[in-house]
């Protein structure tokens, strides 16, 4: 089968008249912090296991539409190409879509962005005629989940996010608790434009190319995701979680510094976490490879205090920008306006 191309040419006035009142799918689709995992040693038969938080204020945000051909508006990338075409190619689908791309979360930074767009891709085609895949399926479909589940786990569902691992027989790792984030705390994000994290097959090499982790650190870090952090959040004990999460991070950050080139990947990220642990706030880290490091504080007005604080601390360095976001405790905004059933025996 020759796949098709996909046009990224921006359709004509004429076009645009066509299609105004054609099914349309609009997604929007939540980042996410990767907080760390939980057993990379595996001798249970489960390896990883991973803790996240889903994020308001960052969000990959695109719509589909029905078309005879397809297209690609707003700013789209090489990523939104492929998946549209490895999407149709492998369901066999017949058609086309015009995607147009509203907003993206920041691609490799830590936020999960390849997985949201992935699963927003899929989620607007499969809505769009009417398909019915599950999220799992898409998430397979296009080779997404493969060590954490908790970037699929904020799509579907929001909140702070614990999943159990990877088996022989799972291709996903399954959602295995889900708490509603405290809504008065904030999370500060901090992030270095002049960076990025490990991805595709960088990524997948340094996974090799890890040294064997003791079974003693895997039993200690999931003693601390279910008798610290997770009951923390579950009482609203920013204290007792930040101390959990802190630890959490730094035996990550330990485990992979030889893989990142340091306790952090973006050297600013980490004297900007320096700073913020020298002001006695000590939920901090990295979410996933990052480059984006985070803080967490319990309410609005305290992230202003240290957002301002920050801003007068790094002023010269430019490529440092800081923003406040909140946990999110609901999955991806998705909103359908008319759809289309495909003939189930239609093909290309």
């Amino acid at each position: 089968m020759t796949p098709r191309k996909i046009s990224r040419v921006r359709i004509t006035e004429f076009n645009k008249i066509m299609y105004m009142n054609s099914p349309q799918v609009y997604i929007k689709a939540p980042a996410r912090l990767h907080l760390g995992f939980l057993d990379l040693e595996g001798s249970l038969g489960r390896r990883f296991g991973s803790l996240g938080l889903t994020l308001d204020g960052i969000a990959t945000r695109i719509v589909a539409r029905r078309d005879s051909h397809f297209n690609v508006l707003g700013k789209p990338d090489e990523r939104v190409v492929k998946l549209a075409e490895r999407f149709f190619e492998i369901k066999g689908l017949p058609g086309g879509c015009e995607i147009e791309v509203l907003e993206q979360i920041p691609a490799h930074s830590g936020l999960g962005s390849g997985t949201q767009l992935a699963l927003a891709v899929g989620t607007a085609i499969s809505k769009l005629y009417s398909l019915g895949f599950s999220c799992e399926d898409i998430a397979v479909t296009l080779d997404r989940g493969k060590r954490s589940g908790v970037g699929i786990g904020a799509f579907q569902h929001g909140g702070f996010l614990l999943d159990a691992g990877k088996n022989q027989s799972n291709f996903i790792p399954p959602i295995v608790s889900r708490i509603a984030f405290p809504s008065k705390w904030r999370v500060v994000l901090i992030m270095d434009s002049a960076s990025h994290g490990l991805y595709g097959d960088d990524e997948s090499t340094s996974f090799s190319s890890l040294p064997p982790v003791s079974s003693d650190i895997a039993s200690y870090l999931c003693r601390l995701t279910l008798m610290q952090i997770m009951p923390a959040v579950s009482e609203q004990d920013l204290g007792t979680f930040s101390k959990g999460i802190h630890d959490l991070q730094r035996c990550m950050s330990d485990f992979f510094a030889s893989q990142q080139g340091g306790r952090y990947t973006s050297h600013v990220v980490g004297d900007a976490i320096g700073y913020i642990e020298s002001l006695g706030i000590k939920g901090v880290g990295q979410s996933s490879w990052g480059p984006i490091g985070f803080a967490f504080v319990g309410s609005e007005e305290q992230a202003l205090v240290l957002l301002r604080a920050l801003q007068e601390e790094f002023r010269k360095k430019k490529e440092l920008q800081f923003k406040i976001v909140s946990g999110r405790n609901t999955g991806a905004v998705v909103q359908q306006q008319g759809t289309v059933s495909l003939p189930a025996a239609a093909k290309f």
